[in-house]
């Protein structure tokens, strides 16, 4: 019977029966101040995964950096989407309309093997910006 229970409990953990959901809302003003994604950085495990949700109206997310290997994804505006996360690392993603207003967010997904890259792309970003020229930075700044 314990046989069992081990490859009961090793079949679950293989099958990401235990993988989370985690929820991020597009919203028109925040904890962060306007045109924002609540949270802004999330910590995730490898085979979690994030769902956008519409708060407010003329949203959409947008990933604009990625792991190497990683799925990127796009979503339509006022579109609720859900995003696997497979590849460790640091991810970025934006709001296509709300882009220069830093709507912007960061997902790391297990070991940020990729942060030093996610640090330069960061800075090129935070100069497009028209406000709030600071969030990306302190958003990818959380990953450890």
């Amino acid at each position: 019977m314990k046989k069992f229970a081990a490859l009961v409990t090793t079949l679950m953990l293989a099958t990401g029966v235990f993988a989370a959901e985690h929820q991020i809302k597009m919203v028109n003003s925040g904890k962060d101040g306007i045109m924002a994604f609540e949270p802004g950085f999330v910590q995730a495990a490898k085979g979690d995964t994030v769902k956008f949700i519409k708060t407010d109206p003329s949203h959409n997310s947008s990933s604009f950096f990625t792991p190497k290997g990683a799925s990127a994804w796009k979503g339509k505006m006022d579109e609720e989407i859900v995003v696997k996360l497979d590849t460790e690392g640091v991810y970025m993603y934006q709001c296509d309309p709300h882009k220069s207003m830093a709507m912007v967010g960061v997902i790391q997904v297990g070991k940020p093997v990729n942060l030093e890259d996610a640090k330069k792309e960061a800075a090129n970003f935070s100069k497009t910006l028209v406000m709030n020229k600071d969030r990306l930075t302190r958003y990818v700044d959380q990953a450890k």
